[in-house]
C-alpha cells in the first residue's frame, strides 16, 4: 500500500503498536519501511511480522524517497522534523498535539469526517486518544439527534503517558504491596492505589491541557464550534484503555433502545450492555481491541424531558486512540 513508509518514535508505545499493525492491515506488501527514534533508540531491532527492522537516527537525509511518515515522538520533534519531511516530498500523519488545532491541518478520525483529508497541505493529524473514544460513539448519535451537550469524565491508563509510566505503576504497585515508600518519578503524585487529575498544566480557567484538547479538538472534528462540551480528566491506576462517563443531552427525545440501535451498526463501536449478566465496558476487555466498547447505556433522570443520555466507554488508547487511527488515515489515503 506505502511504497516507501517512515515512522518517527518507533521505539516509543505509539511506535511499537504502528509496527504490530503493519503486518496485520498489510500496508508494506509492497514497499520499504525505516524507522526513527531518539539516539538512545538507534540500533534496537523492532519486529515487524516476519522481519526485524533496525532503528535508526533522524537526520537531514532522513526522508529522501519517503512517500508517509507517521511521527509519533512528541510535540517538540514533530514541530521541528515534520515540516521538513513535507518539504521533501513526504506526506505527514501526526499523532502529536502540534498541528491538531491549526486550522491548515485537518484532525481526522476516519469513521467520522473522512472527507477533511483531502483539504491537507502534507500534513494530517491525528487527535487526542481521549477525544477519539469520546467523539466515536457521539457522532452516530449526533447524525441521527443532535447533540447540544456533552458532559464527559475520563479515567485515563497509566500506558497514556507512555511506558515508563507503565512501568511506574507495576513499580509503586509492587512498593506499596510489600510496605516500601511509593515514590512517583514519571507522574507528580502516586499512580499505583490512587487517581489524581490528568497531570498535564492547569490553566487560569480551572481546565487542563488535556481538558481543553478535548473540548477543542471535538468542536473541530464535529465542524460545530459553538458545541457545548466540558470535560473533567482524571488518571487511574490502569495499565491500558481509557474508560469515560459521558453525558449527553439532545435536540429531540431519544430512548435507551434507540441508542442501542443506532450504536449496534456504528462503525468502530462494539454494544456491550448486558444488565442481566452486569457485563459492562472495562478497560481489561476493551485492551487490545480495535472496537471500542460501549455500555451503561440509560436515561439521564435527572433531564425529565427524554432529551438526556448516559454512557460508559472503554478504548484501547494505544490501539484505536492512537496508533490504529494513525494507520486508517493513511489507508484512507492510499484507497
Amino acid at each position: 500500500m506505502a511504497r516507501h513508509l517512515a515512522i518517527v518514535g518507533a521505539t516509543g508505545a505509539v511506535g511499537r503498536e504502528i509496527c504490530a499493525l503493519i503486518p496485520e492491515r498489510k500496508l508494506l506488501q509492497v514497499g520499504k519501511l525505516s524507522l526513527f527514534a531518539s539516539r538512545r533508540g538507534v540500533g534496537k531491532q523492532i519486529a515487524v511480522g516476519h522481519s526485524t527492522v533496525e532503528v535508526q537516527e533522524l537526520t537531514d537525509s532522513s526522508f529522501d524517497g519517503v512517500d508517509f511518515a507517521f511521527f509519533c515522538a512528541g510535540n517538540e520533534r514533530s514541530r521541528e522534523w515534520a515540516p521538513f519531511a513535507v518539504g521533501v516530498g513526504a506526506v505527514v500523519i501526526d499523532n502529536s498535539a502540534a498541528f491538531r488545532l491549526d486550522p491548515d491541518v485537518p484532525l481526522v478520525i476516519p469513521e467520522i469526517n473522512p472527507g477533511d483529508i483531502t483539504d491537507h497541505n502534507g500534513i494530517i493529524a491525528s487527535p487526542n486518544c481521549s477525544t477519539v473514544i469520546l467523539n466515536l460513539p457521539i457522532w452516530p448519535l449526533h447524525r441521527a439527534n443532535p447533540v447540544k451537550r456533552v458532559v464527559v469524565s475520563t479515567y485515563q491508563a497509566a500506558s497514556g503517558a507512555g511506558t515508563a509510566a507503565m512501568e511506574e505503576l507495576r513499580t509503586q504497585a509492587a512498593d506499596y504491596l510489600a510496605g516500601r515508600d511509593v515514590v512517583p518519578r514519571v507522574f507528580p503524585h502516586p499512580i499505583a492505589f490512587n487517581l489524581f487529575s490528568h497531570e498535564t498544566p492547569t490553566g487560569s480557567d480551572g481546565y487542563n491541557a488535556e481538558e481543553r484538547q478535548m473540548i477543542a479538538e471535538t468542536r473541530k472534528i464535529f465542524h460545530e464550534p459553538s458545541l457545548a462540551i466540558t470535560a473533567t480528566c482524571v488518571r487511574v491506576p490502569v495499565l491500558r484503555a481509557h474508560s469515560q462517563s459521558i453525558n449527553l443531552t439532545f435536540e429531540r427525545p431519544i430512548t435507551p433502545d434507540e441508542v442501542r440501535e443506532i450504536l449496534s451498526s456504528a462503525p468502530g463501536i462494539e454494544v456491550v450492555d448486558d444488565v442481566e449478566a452486569g457485563r459492562f465496558p472495562m478497560p481489561v476487555d476493551a485492551t487490545g481491541r480495535d472496537n471500542v466498547l460501549i455500555g451503561r447505556i440509560r436515561q439521564d433522570v435527572s433531564q425529565p424531558d427524554g432529551r438526556g443520555i448516559e454512557l460508559f466507554a472503554s478504548g484501547d488508547h494505544l490501539r484505536k486512540g492512537a496508533a490504529l487511527n494513525t494507520v486508517q488515515i493513511l489507508e484512507l489515503l492510499r484507497s
